[in-house]
């Protein structure tokens, strides 16, 4: 017995029956020998269960593999990019025992704007073999209600058409929505790229669409081992299984700055940011209480002295900023102005006013002179000033960046002019800069070397390399990526755990938090194509470590940049 499809519901016919039952539904057409467009595209999806079950799954023509969303959650999607605007006539579902109980059918142009060409809310599972009619180059599957506990489940998703559609226009009468949240809306969504990078700046090899899949997949690991809800009250956290505490501000700086990146592939990135940034607001510093304290213990309770750690506030302000550009400043909390107080307090208690250089914390004080005319480099993220002078109007931050860009140049001239790496700390800053000698702050051993601060400065540096063209970082990624490319003959399996500003090796193995940040400077060269591939698909195949908040959160945010998805708000 045969199979037809009327308005999406499954009949047994004999073979006459089929061709009498399509002629009556009027659904016989020249697209009834369309082919098969999305078998092996790029695929992204809200969430995955886990290893093994990624979106690309549903489109491997297998029937023994499967993409499955995480448990217990509506809504979840999954999106196939056809890589040109087709005109698409069929689309068949073959669901796992997880199916949606209502979902709808969906093509966009874009990515961001969605246009309904079938839904239901009386799905059964088996087989949804569904004729339709529309336009675009992206096809979603958007499940509003689960027809189990479990999650949403596809064995395959095929999309049947032919390329060179026309996108339906915007007065069409089918029902549009945007992707979550669908107010205000998303002004940037992940993956739209609108704010292109500086000319002649590299990005891996392959589609942008297949790039963006694998940061959607990496992120859905990264929220799943380290985005938490541990302690009530609507927060969220990021836990750093690796610190000295389980809750840092630094982990909280990342979260705020991802989700707030990953809206439009995330549909509950805003959420997440939100109870972030709640959490933010509810362990203020002791010093400053627009500033966020740097360590809470397993009851989220603000401990070691309850001040700040000057990263941490750097990024919490720069995500408050991306949020404003996403989601606009008019719902429960208004981005720009808590922006705006974190920026001041930045610059009140974080800047040093002889030196116009960034301190470690808002503990820092002229009684201790060492480390008041300390500074660490990690912190020195150039693109983030430029932000702040954007939204503040402050000339100020003008200053104060060309002042952190021109202590790079002295650092990589003086103290490490073939290798062009910078030391965790440094020293004297009110005379003559040096690497810090002995303990600043953590260790004596390798507090002037290149360790787990200083690794992340190609990331940072070559960030604002990438999106502005700047001269100065330019020229500081650029030297960093000359010697680290050498260094290792291309093999980013030979980069090492830390180094002396000499390249002398400190640790063998292998780190995520030392070897993606060389990936963004690698994108600074137009000679290092090779070398930028090697190193991405060296992060491709590292697994997260889910002990290891710190090497992961890095290396997604290194992957958002390298693929041309970082922006300056």
């Amino acid at each position: 017995m045969l199979e037809a499809v009327v308005g999406g519901r499954r009949l047994a016919l004999g073979a006459v029956g089929i061709v009498l039952g399509l002629l009556a539904a009027g659904t016989i057409s020249a697209s009834a020998a369309d082919p098969l467009v999305s078998r092996g595209k790029a695929v992204l999806a809200s969430s995955i269960e886990g290893s093994g079950f990624e979106a690309a799954k549903a489109v491997d023509g297998s029937t023994s593999t499967r993409w499955a969303s995480v448990e217990g959650h509506d809504p979840e999607w999954i999106r196939v990019d056809l890589g040109s605007t087709h005109t698409i006539s069929r689309v068949k579902l073959t669901w796992e025992v997880a199916y949606a109980k209502a979902y709808r059918v969906q093509t966009s142009p874009d990515g961001s704007a969605w246009t309904d060409v079938y839904s239901t809310s009386t799905g059964d599972g088996g087989i949804d073999d569904l004729t339709v009619s529309g336009s675009g180059r992206y096809v979603r599957i958007y499940g509003t209600a689960r027809g189990t506990a479990y999650g949403y489940s596809l064995w395959e998703l095929e999309v049947y058409g032919v390329g060179g559609g026309t996108n339906p226009p915007t007065t069409t009468p089918t029902t549009t929505t945007t992707t979550p949240p669908p107010v205000p809306g998303i002004a940037y969504p992940f993956g739209s790229r609108l704010q292109p990078y500086a000319a002649g700046i590299l990005r891996p090899s392959g589609s942008t669409s297949t790039l963006d899949a694998k940061i959607v997949d990496y992120y859905q690991r990264w929220k799943a081992a380290f985005v938490k809800q541990n302690c009530g009250n609507g927060w969220y956290q990021v836990i750093s299984p690796d610190a000295e505490f389980p809750y840092v501000a630094e982990a909280q700086g990342y979260g705020m700055v991802i989700t707030a990146t990953m809206a439009g592939a995330d549909p509950d990135a805003k959420k997440i940011f939100d109870g972030l940034l709640k959490y933010k607001l509810a362990h203020p510093s002791v010093n400053n209480p627009d500033l966020l304290a740097a360590e809470q213990d397993t009851s989220c309770t603000s401990v070691n002295g309850s001040d700040s750690a000057t990263d941490g506030d750097m990024d919490t302000a720069y995500g408050l900023l991306l949020a404003n550009r996403q989601w606009g400043s008019a719902g429960t909390y208004n981005y720009k102005s808590i922006a705006l107080r974190n920026i001041n307090a930045i610059k009140k208690s974080l800047i040093n006013p002889t030196t116009n250089l960034l301190l470690m914390g808002d503990w820092s004080g002229p009684d201790d002179s060492r480390k008041y005319y300390g500074s660490r480099s990690s912190d020195w993220m150039t693109d983030h000033f430029r932000a702040f002078r954007k939204a503040t109007g402050d000339s100020a931050w003008d200053t104060i960046r060309a002042k952190h860009q021109d202590l790079i140049a002295s650092l990589q001239s003086r103290y490490a002019p073939n290798t062009g790496l910078l030391p965790d700390f440094v020293q004297d800053t009110n005379s003559t800069p040096k690497p810090s000698v002995g303990k600043m702050l953590e260790e004596a051993a390798t507090d002037g070397k290149y360790w787990y601060n200083a690794c992340r400065d190609p990331w940072r540096i070559g960030a604002d390399a990438a999106v502005t063209g700047d001269a100065k970082s330019l020229a500081a990624a650029r030297k960093l990526n000359t010697w680290i490319k050498s260094k290792t003959g291309g093999d980013p399996s030979r980069i090492a755990v830390g180094y002396g500003l000499d390249g002398t090796q400190i640790n063998s193995g292998s780190d995520a938090a030392f070897v993606a940040p060389f990936a963004v400077a690698a994108t600074t060269d137009a000679g290092s194509q090779a070398w930028l591939d090697a190193l991405w698909n060296k992060m491709l195949n590292t697994p997260i470590d889910t002990n290891t908040y710190f090497g992961a959160s890095i290396q997604l945010q290194v992957m958002i940049t390298v693929s041309g998805n970082h922006w300056i708000p």
